[in-house]
């Protein structure tokens, strides 16, 4: 009970907004991806929608729900003027993210790399997240 209750006071405390304090040089990249696990039952889906910055391996921008927008809002106001995004080809990326500043590639590409092994690295951490296809044993 308490260690909840810490949790929560923690979770209070956690800054809502990104302050980027350093000058940047020319142009952003970005790398966006989600994934998703259920809550209770497989019909409860809930995704997470990140975008992390590709020099500093930071994450940028954050949502929890099955919105893309909410992704694109979430983001520093610096990062929506002068950035570019690389996502997969998914079509709710497409529909909310400015054109001049997404560009849809293929993961074969190398450019989403770091933030498909970012949720690599959460699947296999957090158990909740595992995918059959990723660190399942029948035993």
């Amino acid at each position: 009970m308490r260690n909840h209750f810490m949790v929560a006071l923690l979770y209070a405390q956690t800054p809502r907004t990104l302050e980027i304090k350093e000058k940047s040089k020319g142009r952003l990249t970005m790398e966006c991806d989600e994934l998703w696990s259920f809550v209770g039952k497989k019909e409860n889906k809930q995704w997470v929608w990140l975008a992390i910055n590709r020099n500093t391996r930071k994450i940028v921008g954050v949502y929890i729900e099955q919105s893309a927008r909410a992704l694109w809002d979430s983001l520093p106001p610096v990062y929506c003027q002068c950035m570019v995004s690389y996502t997969d080809f998914w079509a709710a990326y497409a529909a909310n993210f400015p054109s001049k500043h997404h560009y849809a590639v293929g993961k074969e590409s190398g450019q989403i790399n770091h933030i498909e092994r970012f949720n690599c690295t959460l699947r296999q951490r957090i158990s909740r997240l595992v995918r059959k296809s990723l660190s399942f044993s029948r035993n």
